[in-house]
């Protein structure tokens, strides 16, 4: 059983680093790669929306017909004293975790504010990438522990420890190293990086508010959220992309763009599947650790991928940003295992028969 357990815990960090390295490096491709790419950043942003719309969609009902077909294999596999059978449930698919996706027009107004923060969280991230280098984006966007710590204290009223401070003293240290480093340095793409890292601060504590709109459940708000994303991105398309899309006719006919623009709409859908997987599989802890871990080896890679020049500093920024970030991912838990409260002991014997 250990080894089996180890194979399966291999199998899906390798998947999540897999889906989530793939799907980096497939919309650098789709925003900035000269054959297959059309300067139209909101387009492949709208595209993949409807992706995930279409996949949750198809995903609900093949949930539908699983939580189904559970329902009519209810088995008794026991006889109590009385004579009475007990009936098992079987064990759940995979499939039933997926709700039935319905568009409630109550409901997706009560979402729509949430949406315009998440349109903005993935706008300025396809923004970042598409104009700074895959090694750099990282980078770029590691400010966000910085403004999760912030906004935290501002909307929650969470206070900071010192601890924490200096975490983050450690990212923005990097952040500052790695910007002074890059050759190929994009002031505004550090900017888009920067205010993506502010929209995904912002999307993860209003999360919390809207989730008991849709049940407390995530595939419901994705399914919403990207419902509203779909509209939402049309006349923004249309008003600062027309031109750019209408030009980008060889593009448009190209079986290979269209081909990576479902493929990373697939695997913008399944990154959610497989970080649920890996914290179930692991923990909680462990995933930033292995996110961290993922996020050296992607930016590592990019310099022998795309060509990126290193330098000293660009190097040493990556490598301080996510030491601070693996840091700050420790004493995280070490402050919530210290505030958790210890339960009681069990009472001793002597002490259970004298209460008798």
């Amino acid at each position: 059983m250990a080894a089996s357990d180890s194979m399966y815990i291999a199998s899906v960090v390798g998947t999540y680093w897999v889906v989530s390295i793939s799907m980096v490096y497939l919309n650098k491709i789709l925003m900035s790669n000269d054959g297959i790419s059309i300067p139209a950043p909101l387009f492949v942003t709208w595209f993949q929306c409807v992706v995930t719309v279409l996949i949750c969609w198809l995903a609900g009902l093949c949930g539908e017909r699983a939580r189904s077909s559970t329902a009519s294999q209810y088995t008794p596999v026991s006889v109590n004293e009385n004579g009475e059978s007990t009936p098992t449930k079987p064990k759940s698919g995979f499939f039933e975790q997926f709700p039935k996706a319905e568009y409630l027009v109550g409901n997706a107004k009560q979402v729509f504010p949430l949406t315009l923060i998440f349109v903005g969280m993935i706008t300025f991230n396809n923004i970042c990438l598409q104009l700074v280098e895959v090694s750099f984006y990282n980078v770029a966007r590691s400010l966000t522990i910085v403004f999760n710590v912030i906004l935290s204290g501002v909307f929650l009223g969470i206070p900071t420890s010192f601890k924490t401070m200096l975490c983050l003293g450690v990212v923005i240290v990097g952040f500052l190293l790695g910007s002074h480093g890059e050759l190929n340095f994009s002031l505004v793409g550090t900017i888009a990086g920067v205010l993506s890292s502010l929209f995904v601060s912002l999307n993860s504590i209003f999360t919390k508010k809207v989730l008991p709109v849709v049940d407390d459940n995530h595939w419901k708000l994705s399914f919403y959220n990207n419902m509203n994303a779909s509209f939402l991105f049309l006349p923004l398309i249309y008003v600062f992309e027309k031109d750019s899309i209408m030009g980008a006719t060889e593009q448009l006919a190209s079986s290979a763009f269209w081909s990576a623009m479902w493929v990373a709409g697939f695997f913008g859908f399944s990154i959610g599947i497989v970080t649920v997987l890996q914290i179930k599989a692991t923990s909680p802890l462990t995933h930033n650790i292995s996110g961290t871990a993922k996020a050296a080896v992607q930016s590592l890679m990019a310099f022998v991928l795309w060509g990126n020049e290193p330098t000293v500093l660009g190097v040493l920024g990556i490598f301080t940003v996510l030491g601070g970030s693996l840091l700050y991912t420790f004493v995280k838990m070490n402050e919530s295992s210290e505030s958790t409260p210890t339960p009681p002991p069990p009472p001793r014997e002597n002490e259970m028969s004298s209460k008798v």
